[in-house]
Formats: structure tokens, C-alpha cells, sequence
């Protein structure tokens, strides 16, 4: 799908930050498609659109981008790592040119008999597991020492391994089991090993539970000293393990960033997972006028972490700035809720207040970029204020347009703009019937009887009123509006003779002048963004009542799934209608369902 219908690069453009970071860009399916960082966003993404692209492949993934995201950080260095870490997740089909990580160090465990851990930089030619990559050689370091303190294998260089008659220093500290004179089982040392891996995969919770359960066995087989030893090694995991454990990131946390200017509001989210940032997001809450920014932390931080959809995944840490209150409080209802210990962290100093700033940048960033957005629309809404000539201001405006194919489930739809752009609490669709199929005056007609009879009581009157067609469409408006004293301004869309944007005629309603505004008038910017919100409304609602009329599929008729799974999508789904409207992910997490099922019954229950 080609980006000039889908994705506004101008617009985008407009209102994106100089700063550092990673951009993502996305296809119409929402795909990641390609990852990339800069130094300077704004120049950057700017290159990928310029008039005069050399590059066969930068051509190609343009042609393909459906919309874009960035995620600002501090410097260049850590966009590096994050675009990395992005890849790593998205594995994005256009990224296929990237340097590999050679330059950055990992912490490595070799394929040995008795595996080594080491610090490595470089080519991995070497057998073995590679963790990483990690920002620097001293976080690396560090870890490694924290790592000797907690499992005891072997660190040493393979030469020194096979030279050792008797145990060194290291294990008289309690700190190597000696592998190289034979001390362990292959078992006891193989175990261990495992214990550092899971470790290093940000796994604390499964090491304990590992430890303990071995610590009860050595006590019931009366083998009191290796108890002891995994008593010990329980308590200094227990000990770092709200701590820095690996690369001199956290496991699992997320960072919540606020900032508020000129009537919006952000909240910013990082997601912390295995010791780097696997995604960010803002959000934009509605919020009432005088509330003030501890209301609106708490609200955003029950409503996200109580949806059922981050319910499985909330981590044990969560960091937040310091004008939340009754910090206290709100972590206790968040852990009884989440029937699990959450702690809410506002740091003053260190690695989480790093991430609880770069949050709160990303949630500038989007403010200010929204901020841009409005002000285009402001600018559109005055261009249109010039053009109708009007002393008073048009707060409101709606449009309607009619779906339907062959005449069959006829839908109508009305969509609501402000000056701050679509107000879609506001927007109506409008089932028709009793009409004969494909007049779509008379659909026209009862639309506007159904959304304009208790209009003036209820004060929603718009000031201006278009109508997505020709004369015909618009004269059953002036039909309907003309004993009104005060009639909004009516105003008729009809498309240009081959349909192009740019080509409209506009046709104002009982004068029925017609004009032709230029292509690049913002005025007719705004009446296409709203005239095309109508259209893409009504498609919608059209299909969807189609679907329903003519779906015959049932969770009976759907082959595999039988009384038992049938049972378990209704139970942990809440319902047939929550099986039908819940995505692929949703429906392959109930027990039971593959991942290959669940796209079966996803499609089943939709009109394909």
C-alpha cells in the first residue's frame, strides 16, 4: 500500500523533534518495517523524503511506510543501543543492511565440559551463549564480579583451567566449585551454569525458586553443608535482586514520564525488559479542567495496569515521578489488585532516575508535537472562517456521507470536528430502514431527521453542516433545515470528474453558489480531512452490519474446537461477543489454543 494515501510526511515532519533518537516506521498492517537512529530526527527522516532518492531500497521501503514513531533519547550513543534492541524485537524486513554488534562487548559462556564465563568484544567465533549487547566494557565488568559472587563457576582463562592441580584462590573464597581438579558432579556444576543463564536472561524469580527447591532436597537427604551453601547463595540473590543485576540496566521495570503545557496532556511509558528498552508509548488521557498532576499519575496508573490486557505482564518495579501521592496507598491497591507485589519507585539520583527522565522527554517530545498539530488545525479552521465569511466562529462541524452495497444494509454516519480537530465522542451512526435500496436521498433524509430532532434542546446544533455529495444530497438538507430560524451553514462536497482530491465543488446550500477552491487552500484541506473521516466512518459501519447480517459461523461450526475448548474461550474471554471481537494474541493465551488455532477462529467469526 503506497505511503502517499496513507502516511503525511509533510505533517510529520513538521512537528518532529531535532533531538536524538530511534525512529520506527511502520506498513498498513502495522508492521515494523524498518528501525533507524539519528542525531538529529528531524534531518534525518527528512532524507527519506526528499524528491530525489537514489537508493533502489530506500525507494521501496518509502513506498511501504503507513505511518512512523520515534522514541527520543538522550544521546546518540543510547539511540545506538536502543535501535539494537528494536531490531532485536521487530526484526524488521528493511534492516537487513545494518552492522552486526561486533564493536559492543557481551558476557559470554562458553560450550565447554565445564563452561567459563568471560568477557567478550569482537567477532563470536567461539562456541557458546552470548548475552549482550551491553553500552560498555565497565558495566560488563562489574557484572561479571557481581556474577562470581553469586554462582560459583569458573571465570578463568582456559590455559590457566588446564593447569591447575589443586583448587585456587577463587574457590577457597567460595567463589568457583573447582571444575578443574574434579570437585562438583558434572550435575552440580551443570546446574549452576543453568542458574547464570536464567539469571542473565533477567529470570531472577525462577533461579531462587530453583535454589530453594534444591535447598528443601539436600535438607531432606540430611546433606546439611550443600543446604547451607544454597541458603547463602539464596540470600545474596535476594539481596541484588531489587538491585543493577546485569549490564547496568534493570531487568524488568517500567518508567512512567508526565508533562503537561497548553491544555495536553502525556504520559510517557518505557517498558524495561531483560536489560534494555523493548518499547515505548505515550498516552493521551482525557482530562478535566483544575485536575491536578497526582490525580492524573494515579488515575493513568490503575486504569493501564488493571486493563486485563497488561495484566499478565506487569513488572515488579515501576518508577514514577515525584508529584504522584499517597505513593504508599496506591501501592498497596496495585499489589492486592495484580494479586502480586508491585513496588513504585520516584528515585532522586541513578540508573532509574535516567529512565524516569528519558520518559519524561519522550512525553515532551509528544506534547509538543501534538501542540503542532493543532496549531495546523487552527490555521486550517481560520482558512475556512476567511472562506465562508463568517463574524462568528464555527466551533462545530459535522459531515455526513451514506454506505452501502447495492443497496444492501444502508448505514449513515456523522462526524463531529472542533477546532481542536475530530471529536469522536460525538460521532453517530445511523442504521437505515424502510428505504428502497440505493436511494440514498431518502437515506439522506432520515439521517438527518434521526440526529437533528431534539438538536436545538439538546444545544448541538453545528455551525456548519457539509454533506458528502452533489445537489441531490444537499436539497434533502435544505429541505429538512428550511423552517429553521437559525439553519447551520450548509455546504455540499461533490467530487471533481475524475475524482482527484484537489478538484472538489462546493456548493452552498438555498444560494447553491458554487466555488473551486486551489488545491493547497487550507480551507479545503480541512472540509477533505473531515469529508474523508465521514467516508472512512461510514465504510466502516456499513461493513461491520454486513458482517453481522451475513456471518453464519459459530464457535460450534469452527472445526478443532470442540466442548472443552469452547468452554475455556467463554470463560477466560467473558463471552461469546468478547471471543468475537478479541485479536489473534488474545485468543491464543486461553489454554489449550495454538497460536494456529487461534487465527482460525480469528477469521472464522469475521467476513473475510
Amino acid at each position: 500500500m503506497s505511503s502517499n494515501t496513507q502516511f503525511n510526511a509533510e505533517d510529520f515532519l513538521k512537528n518532529l523533534t531535532h533531538q536524538p533518537g530511534v525512529y520506527r516506521m511502520f506498513s498498513a498492517e502495522g508492521e515494523v518495517i524498518y528501525v533507524g537512529k539519528a542525531k538529529d530526527l528531524r534531518k534525518r527522516v527528512t532524507s527519506y523524503f526528499r524528491k530525489n532518492v537514489d537508493s533502489v531500497k530506500t525507494q521501496a521501503l518509502v513506498k511501504q511506510i503507513a505511518n512512523m514513531e520515534v522514541t527520543v533519547t538522550n544521546s546518540e550513543a543510547e539511540a545506538l543501543i536502543l535501535e539494537n534492541s528494536f531490531i532485536k524485537t521487530h526484526m524488521p524486513r528493511y534492516n537487513v543492511l545494518l552492522r552486526d554488534d561486533k564493536s559492543y562487548p557481551y558476557i559470554f559462556i562458553s560450550a565447554h565440559e565445564h563452561p567459563r564465563i568471560a568477557y567478550h568484544r569482537g567477532t563470536r567465533r567461539e562456541k557458546g551463549e552470548y548475552f549482550g549487547p551491553f553500552p560498555n566494557g565497565s558495566a560488563v565488568r562489574e557484572s561479571l564480579r557481581l556474577l562470581q559472587k553469586l554462582f560459583p563457576v569458573r571465570q578463568c582463562d582456559d590455559s590457566y583451567y588446564r593447569a591447575r592441580s589443586r583448587p585456587c584462590l577463587q574457590h577457597q573464597l567460595k567463589r568457583c566449585l573447582a571444575p578443574c581438579v574434579d570437585l562438583p558432579t558434572e550435575n552440580e556444576y551443570a546446574e549452576q551454569v543453568q542458574l547464570v543463564k536464567l539469571f542473565l536472561r533477567g529470570k531472577n524469580n525462577e533461579v531462587i525458586e530453583t535454589l530453594v527447591a534444591a535447598m528443601e532436597q539436600a535438607s531432606e537427604n540430611l546433606d546439611f553443608e550443600r543446604a547451607g551453601m544454597l541458603r547463602d547463595q539464596i540470600a545474596a540473590l535476594r539481596q541484588v535482586q531489587e538491585r543493577n543485576a546485569v549490564s547496568g540496566s534493570q531487568h524488568e521495570l517500567d518508567a512512567v514520564g508526565l508533562y503537561r503545557n497548553s491544555g495536553f496532556t502525556c504520559v510517557h511509558l518505557l517498558s524495561i525488559r531483560q536489560n534494555s528498552v523493548q518499547g515505548s508509548r505515550s498516552y493521551y488521557p482525557k482530562v478535566p479542567a483544575h485536575t491536578s498532576d497526582a490525580e492524573v499519575l494515579e488515575s493513568f496508573l490503575i486504569q493501564y495496569y488493571l486493563n486485563q490486557q497488561h495484566g499478565q505482564r506487569v513488572p515488579a518495579e515501576i518508577i514514577v515521578p515525584e508529584q504522584l501521592e499517597n505513593k504508599a496507598a496506591l501501592n498497596e491497591q496495585l499489589s492486592l489488585a495484580l494479586e502480586r507485589r508491585v513496588k513504585l519507585i520516584q528515585p532522586k539520583r541513578g540508573e532509574r532516575q535516567q529512565y524516569l527522565a528519558l520518559a519524561t522527554k519522550n512525553a515532551m517530545n509528544a506534547v509538543e508535537s501534538k501542540l503542532g498539530l493543532q496549531s495546523t488545525m487552527h490555521i486550517r479552521f481560520q482558512a475556512l472562517q476567511k472562506f465562508l465569511q463568517r463574524d462568528v466562529a464555527i466551533d462545530r462541524m459535522e459531515c455526513f456521507d451514506i454506505s452501502h452495497t447495492m443497496g444492501e444494509e444502508t448505514v449513515a454516519s456523522c462526524v463531529v470536528f472542533d477546532q481542536d480537530g475530530p471529536k469522536k465522542s460525538d460521532y453517530r451512526r445511523f442504521n437505515i430502514k424502510g428505504i428502497t435500496g440505493g436511494d440514498d436521498y431518502a437515506a439522506m433524509a432520515q439521517a438527518l431527521e434521526r440526529r437533528y430532532k431534539h438538536a436545538v434542546e439538546r444545544e448541538n446544533v453545528p455551525d456548519l453542516l457539509l454533506i458528502d455529495g452533489g445537489k441531490g444530497q444537499l436539497s434533502q438538507a435544505e429541505a429538512y433545515f428550511q423552517d429553521w430560524p437559525h439553519p447551520p451553514i450548509l455546504l455540499g462536497v461533490a467530487k471533481g470528474e475524475s475524482r482527484r482530491p484537489g478538484l472538489e465543488t462546493l456548493i452552498f446550500g438555498f444560494s447553491r453558489n458554487t466555488v473551486h477552491l486551489p488545491a493547497d487552500d487550507p480551507a479545503l484541506h480541512l472540509i477533505q480531512h473531515i469529508r474523508d473521516e465521514s467516508h472512512r466512518f461510514a465504510i466502516t459501519g456499513h461493513r461491520q452490519r454486513r458482517a453481522k447480517v451475513r456471518k453464519t459461523s459459530t464457535l460450534e461450526e469452527i472445526p478443532a474446537v470442540g466442548n472443552k475448548r469452547r468452554q475455556n474461550l467463554l470463560k477466560y474471554l467473558g463471552g461469546l461477543q468478547q471471543v468475537k471481537s478479541a485479536s489473534i494474541e488474545q485468543l491464543a493465551n486461553v489454554p489449550g489454543i495454538s497460536r494456529a488455532l487461534a487465527e482460525t477462529i480469528y477469521y472464522a467469526l469475521r467476513d473475510e
